[in-house]
């Protein structure tokens, strides 16, 4: 059923480092992550993800050396989000106050790139052998940023375990949410799992 030489786009690729450049690789990767999501990674080729495109299998070369370079740049992705979700964040001065406007900040980006965690959520599996063989740098100072403020003596035990609960609530609630709450819109689901977050935080009656 391939049309090989049909609708494909082979010759010469975009100049490096143009916007056509980077507007076929963001095209590219979201493709990918339509059918990494609806197929499987291991069961998706550059071949179908060239056919979806409307591209040579080459074009997707000139863009990615491999398979598994795709799915790295989708991970990166992540890191990107969560970068600017804690962004601002000072380890030394961490409080549960504090904490909710990071988890509100949180739940939205994690739910405005709810597609990249049910990606991942689907393909554990290749994501666990893509940190096993490479070094995760930007994925370690992340949790180096949490262990710095969970771990900080100078903020009370009661207020790092109330924080470090809130987390793991949120994250639990989103990241499996395509398990939990397949059919839950973002925003109802959102708006829940803020109210839960507020909840451990600042209980109601806690001085």
């Amino acid at each position: 059923m391939s049309q090989t030489g049909t609708g494909t786009q082979p010759g010469p690729g975009p100049e490096p480092g143009s916007a056509e450049e980077s507007s076929t690789r963001e095209r590219i990767l979201d493709i990918a992550l339509e059918l990494f999501t609806e197929r499987g990674y291991e069961r998706t080729s550059l071949r179908q993800i060239a056919e979806r495109l409307g591209f040579s299998k080459a074009a997707i070369y000139y863009h990615f050396a491999s398979k598994e370079d795709i799915l790295i740049e989708l991970h990166l992705r992540l890191h990107e989000f969560g970068r600017g979700a804690l962004s601002g964040i000072d380890p030394a001065g961490m409080s549960p106050e504090l904490a909710v406007g990071i988890l509100d900040r949180l739940v939205d980006q994690i739910l405005g790139h709810r597609p990249l965690f049910v990606l991942f959520e689907r393909n554990q599996v290749a994501l666990d052998e893509l940190h096993r063989l490479r070094h995760d740098a930007a994925h370690e100072d992340v949790e180096a940023l949490f262990q710095q403020v969970l771990s900080n003596p100078e903020i009370a035990l009661r207020d790092r375990v109330r924080m470090a609960c809130a987390l793991g609530a949120v994250m639990g609630a989103l990241v499996l949410s395509e398990k939990m709450f397949p059919d839950v819109p973002s925003a109802e689901l959102g708006a829940l799992v803020r109210d839960a977050a507020h909840d451990v935080l600042m209980p109601a009656g806690s001085a």
